[in-house]
């Protein structure tokens, strides 16, 4: 529903359930203004209660169970004076939108662009974002991905800790905030992504258990307890999580979601809630008339996430390849992260091998990731000790797959939160601006969906770190010391050195220091970079072969040797008809292109862009260290 005209909660085992009326005056549940007994309502089905008197705009309230105290609605659409207090009635039809041209704009081979509200602004808020829009339109983006918005806990954090997912973060502008960014961002010509969190609730202003079964021993998750996926009743919980997701479709006019972690979605019914979200999703693009899409980040490297269900656009058979898809439950998604190429670039850039990195970092690894996807597709993982992954079929279009030199997670995981092409330590030299063009070139003229996040595109200096600001000291030394333990095991030393000590998450300076610097954007070298992404973004939409996703007309070859470690010097990736060739030394490279890399016969090729420089005579393509070619062949 658009407008809520009545209250109403689902409480299965509960005896009795009041309508808790707060005072506008009051800030929390400390003084009840009125109590309304709530009755069974079978039209909206088994366990439900709900008033018979209406639920107005602004109104503030909370339900009591069996005579508990009152808490925050499970599906608060407003939590104006945080998690712990009062939900507030939020009128989403209030809206006078101005987007009614909008068509949408569809996830597969858009640029996507993450950000995350708090830090993106000094402001640190949806309005204060619209003012950067901008700069996001004239980089190229077409969809803003917004790190998690649902309330949590405090005043900043990553926002993977939601504890109320139907309401956006009061410190954020709150509901009509994101209403006003959607709107802004559709009349720059670019769409929304929301990223959601549904494997798991944060640790603080959690009262869903109050009311009912959301979670279930059943299943472990690295958060504890499962979501009630399955079984006895879950029809409610899966209801829980799709009308949510539905809801920012319909209400906010966002165009995507980016469904964090769904691994962490144990579900062992017959039709997984994934396949069952997807079709109504689809159903609701339909009525819409524009696209709408799922994003999931998974680390099962399993190409049946992104294989359409019946009502998606296919039916559950084998590829028109012939090479059947290896789990029996088609998931329906629109596209999955694809964390491999990261790991490939990652590794070979900085020659790290610790943790997860360990089987990545060579040349053929990197050649394996732009082609077949996936590393590990049914191989053995030295990190997880097993053999993991499945195979994409090769006729999967690489658009289904987003991948990136950089994103939240793989900055945010590090011990010091140093970005790609810094320094890990302080006053170790600049950035390198030559090892961050590169990675923009290869990601940008791949043939998957790109993403970037926010200042890569002008190698932002300012460290990205995991940061919290919950309210309860106990629970934020928890996590203070939980941080520093779990860094403990990793061999930082090699990176950082022997003194390095991991950022205080609750320290608010940690948050502080997290913002961008938009001056940096024409800083010398910067403004050159920021350039160079323009430029790439700019090559996706004037050359067709690059805005396509046929994985069949991707070849990746290595060839020229570094004098310093005899490894190959010079990456070539050619995607239909443009080249992009790569000087990853630190001498001249000159590199011949193969009777394969050119197109018509008695059609030269010819430069599109360049990063330092290079220069072509014939085949032969010189480069200078460091230097980056996109050829038209």
């Amino acid at each position: 529903m658009s407008t809520r005209t009545t209250f109403a909660v689902w409480a299965p085992d509960a005896e009795r359930v009041d309508l808790v009326r707060v005072d506008p005056a009051r800030q929390d549940f400390s003084h009840v203004d009125e109590t309304v007994p709530l009755v069974h309502d079978p039209v909206r089905g088994a366990g439900w209660w709900s008033s018979t008197e209406g639920a107005h705009d602004g109104d503030l309230y909370g339900f009591s169970v069996d005579g508990g105290p009152a808490r925050p609605d499970p599906r608060s659409t407003r939590q104006p004076f945080g998690v712990h207090g009062p939900s507030q009635v939020f009128d989403a039809a209030a809206h006078l939108w101005s987007d009614g041209g909008w068509q949408g704009r569809a996830v597969e081979g858009s640029v996507v662009y993450e950000l995350h509200l708090g830090t993106f602004t000094p402001a640190g808020t949806l309005d204060a974002a619209v003012e950067r829009l901008g700069h996001l339109a004239d980089l190229g983006v077409d969809l803003v991905e917004l790190m998690p918005v649902a309330a949590f806990d405090g005043d900043h954090g990553w926002g993977y800790d939601g504890v109320h997912l139907f309401a956006v973060h009061e410190p954020y502008g709150g509901p009509a905030a994101l209403q006003r960014f959607v709107d802004a961002a559709h009349a720059a010509g670019m769409g929304v992504v929301l990223d959601v969190v549904y494997n798991h609730l944060g640790p603080s202003g959690n009262y869903t258990s109050t009311f009912g079964p959301y979670f279930t021993d059943d299943h472990e998750t690295p958060w504890g307890a499962g979501l009630h996926l399955d079984g006895e009743g879950s029809h409610e919980v899966r209801r829980w999580v799709i009308d949510n997701a539905l809801r920012w479709f319909r209400d906010f006019h966002v165009d995507g979601l980016r469904l964090d972690a769904v691994h962490a979605l144990v579900d062992d019914s017959e039709r997984h809630l994934l396949a069952e979200l997807a079709d109504e999703t689809a159903a609701l693009s339909r009525a819409l008339h524009r696209p709408l899409g799922l994003i999931a980040e998974s680390d099962e490297n399993d190409p049946a996430t992104v294989t359409p269900t019946r009502a998606t656009g296919s039916v559950d058979e084998p590829g028109a390849s012939g090479e059947p898809v290896e789990d029996v439950r088609p998931k329906g998604m629109t596209a999955q992260w694809a964390d491999d190429v990261h790991h490939a670039l990652h590794a070979l850039l900085t020659s790290e091998r610790h943790g997860y990195y360990v089987d990545f970092g060579s040349p053929e690894v990197l050649r394996t990731t732009l082609t077949e996807v996936f590393l590990h597709s049914g191989t053995y993982s030295t990190f997880r000790g097993q053999t993991w992954g499945h195979r994409v079929p090769v006729d999967v279009d690489g658009h289904r797959f987003v991948v990136f030199s950089t994103d939240h997670d793989q900055v945010g995981n590090r011990a010091l939160g140093d970005r790609p092409g810094r320094p890990a330590r302080p006053g170790e030299g600049e950035v390198d601006l030559d090892l961050l063009a590169a990675s923009a070139a290869v990601v940008l003229t791949s043939a998957f969906t790109p993403m970037l996040f926010m200042g890569e595109e002008w190698g932002a200096t300012t460290p990205w770190q995991f940061f919290t600001d919950f309210t309860d000291p106990e629970l934020g030394r928890l996590v203070t010391e939980g941080r520093t333990k779990e860094f403990s095991g990793h061999d930082w030393s090699s990176i950082y050195g022997d003194d390095v000590t991991v950022p205080d998450p609750q320290d608010r300076a940690t948050f502080d220091g997290s913002k961008v610097r938009w001056e940096e954007t024409a800083a010398p070298g910067h403004d050159a970079l920021l350039e160079w992404h323009r430029v790439l973004i700019a090559l996706r939409r004037s050359e067709p072969d690059l805005g396509s996703g046929d994985r069949s007309q991707v070849e990746v070859r290595w060839s020229g040797t570094s004098s310093e470690d005899g490894t190959p010097a010079v990456l070539v990736l050619r995607h239909g008809s443009v080249v992009t060739v790569v000087n990853l030394s630190d001498e001249v490279q000159a590199e011949t292109l193969e009777e394969s890399d050119l197109g018509s016969a008695g059609v030269a090729p010819e430069i599109l862009a360049t990063w330092n420089e290079a220069a072509l005579t014939g085949r032969e393509l010189r480069l200078s260290p460091g230097a980056v070619a996109v050829v038209k062949a």
